[in-house]
């Protein structure tokens, strides 16, 4: 299914006490897949208890460069779930294990 220049990486952070994320998993989880030469997220997947969220999470990211700004600010401006924090903060958690993980791959060759 993917290719094998992609990276599969997790970021994680805690979700409101309140939230029903948080009652069933205890943290927020953001899954993306990354294709190593280009930097572009192919794949993306949130600990979400609708469906419909996860949806609307993968259209934030999919097609995007891991590190574009914009996905940030998009965040802020059209996810408006009480994960929200949470989601920012698990995408700099993925990014940063995704910066961890290719420059591991680099330093092999």
């Amino acid at each position: 299914m993917y290719n094998d220049n992609t990276i599969y990486v997790i970021g994680d952070a805690k979700a409101p006490q309140n939230n029903p994320i948080t009652k069933k998993y205890s943290q927020f989880f953001l899954a993306l897949v990354i294709d190593a030469t280009t930097d572009e997220i192919i794949d993306s997947e949130c600990s979400s208890t609708i469906q419909l969220t996860n949806a609307f999470v993968r259209s934030l990211f999919i097609g995007r460069m891991v590190g574009d700004k914009g996905i940030e600010e998009a965040i802020r401006k059209r996810y408006q779930g009480s994960s929200q924090k949470a989601l920012v903060v698990a995408y700099h958690d993925a990014r940063y294990k995704y910066s961890q993980a290719k420059a591991a791959l680099t330093t092999e060759a």
